[in-house]
C-alpha cells in the first residue's frame, strides 16, 4: 500500500491548447465535477501572455496543476539547461503548480526536439541520471517525479528497465509518475509480462499516474502517440496498479486527434469509477499539501 502524500487528488486530465477554448465553453460544472486536476508541460506555456495567458490562468485558478516536462532531457549528455530550469521554478511558484515530473530519458542534442530516446540500462548511468535529478531537485525546492517511458531499442543494456528504474529512484530520492500504459507499450514490444513489471514499481514513490491510448503498428509493436481511446487491457492494468498499491491520483493524456470534451471526460469519468471502485485516495487535504511544499 502507498502511504505516500500525493499532490493532488482524484482524476486528470492533461490540458492542450486545443482544449482550452472547448473546455472553457463546456458545462462548468460537469468539467468541475468530473475533472479533479489538470496537468500542462511548461514549456508550452511559460512565456505565453495575452488572450491565451488569461485563458491559462482561468483554468489554474479553478483547478489543482501539476506539470509534465518534455524537453529537460534528464539522461542527455548536455549539462542541464540551468537557465530553463530556473524559469520552471518561477513557473510552478506563479500558478501554485503542485508537482512537476519529467520523462526518465534524453532528447537529442540539438535542441528541444521531442523525440525521447532511452538511457541505456547501466550502473553507470543510474548515477549519472540520479546526480542530474538530485540536481533539478535543489533548484525547484522539491521532489520531482520520474516516468518510465515506452521504448522501442534497448541498447547496451547490463540491468532490466524495472531494476534500472528502480535504482534511480532510490538513488536520486525522487517520486516515481507511474505511467499505466508505458507499462503495457514495452511489455508487448519486449515480450515481458506487465503486471510482474507493475508489481515490482516502488507503489511507495507513486506521486501520480498517466494512463493513454496507443497505435497498433504491427502485432509485436505498439507506437505509443497517446492519440486513440484507451483499450481494455490498459484499464485493467490501471485496476492492478490501484489494487496493488492503493488509489493515486490519475491523469488522461490525449496528445492527438483530440475527440469532443464529453468523450474525453467519459474517459476521465472511468478513471474515477475505478478509483472508487478501490476507495477513496486519501491524500490529505490540498491546504497542508501547499504548506509541505513551501516548507521544501
Amino acid at each position: 500500500m502507498s502511504h505516500h502524500l500525493h499532490p493532488v487528488a482524484g482524476a486528470g486530465l492533461g490540458l492542450r491548447r486545443a482544449l482550452l477554448g472547448p473546455l472553457q465553453t463546456y458545462d462548468h460544472e460537469t468539467v468541475n465535477s468530473t475533472i479533479s486536476f489538470m496537468e500542462v508541460a511548461p514549456e508550452n506555456w511559460i512565456n505565453v501572455g495575452g488572450q491565451r495567458g488569461k485563458l491559462f490562468r482561468h483554468f489554474t485558478e479553478r483547478f489543482p496543476f501539476v506539470c509534465h516536462g518534455l524537453s529537460l532531457s534528464i539522461g542527455g549528455p548536455s549539462p542541464l539547461d540551468q537557465t530553463f530550469i530556473r524559469k520552471v521554478r518561477q513557473f510552478i511558484d506563479e500558478h501554485q503548480i503542485r508537482a512537476y515530473s519529467e520523462h526518465l530519458s534524453y532528447c537529442t542534442d540539438d535542441g528541444h526536439l521531442y523525440d525521447l530516446m532511452p538511457i541505456p540500462f547501466t550502473g553507470e548511468a543510474v548515477s549519472y541520471v540520479a546526480g542530474r535529478i538530485r540536481q533539478v531537485q535543489d533548484m525547484i525546492g522539491q521532489r520531482m517525479a520520474i516516468e518510465n517511458v515506452s521504448y522501442y531499442a534497448a541498447p547496451g543494456a547490463e540491468l532490466s528497465e524495472i531494476d534500472f528504474l528502480n535504482a534511480v529512484i532510490t538513488e536520486a530520492g525522487c517520486d516515481l509518475l507511474l505511467d499505466v500504459n508505458n507499462i503495457y507499450v514495452n511489455s508487448v514490444n519486449h515480450g515481458y509480462d506487465p503486471v510482474a513489471f507493475l508489481r515490482a514499481m516502488p507503489g511507495e514513490r507513486i506521486a501520480y499516474g498517466h494512463i493513454a491510448g496507443h497505435y497498433n503498428e504491427a502485432e509485436d509493436l505498439i507506437i505509443d502517440t497517446h492519440g486513440a481511446g484507451i483499450i481494455s487491457d490498459v484499464w485493467d492494468l490501471l485496476d492492478k496498479a490501484y489494487e496493488f498499491f492503493g488509489v493515486f491520483p490519475t491523469l488522461l493524456e490525449r496528445d492527438f486527434n483530440i475527440p469532443p470534451v464529453e468523450e474525453l471526460l467519459v474517459e476521465v469519468q472511468k478513471i474515477k469509477d475505478i478509483q472508487n471502485k478501490w476507495g477513496r485516495d486519501t491524500s490529505p487535504k490540498n491546504e497542508q499539501i501547499q504548506d509541505q511544499r513551501n516548507s521544501a
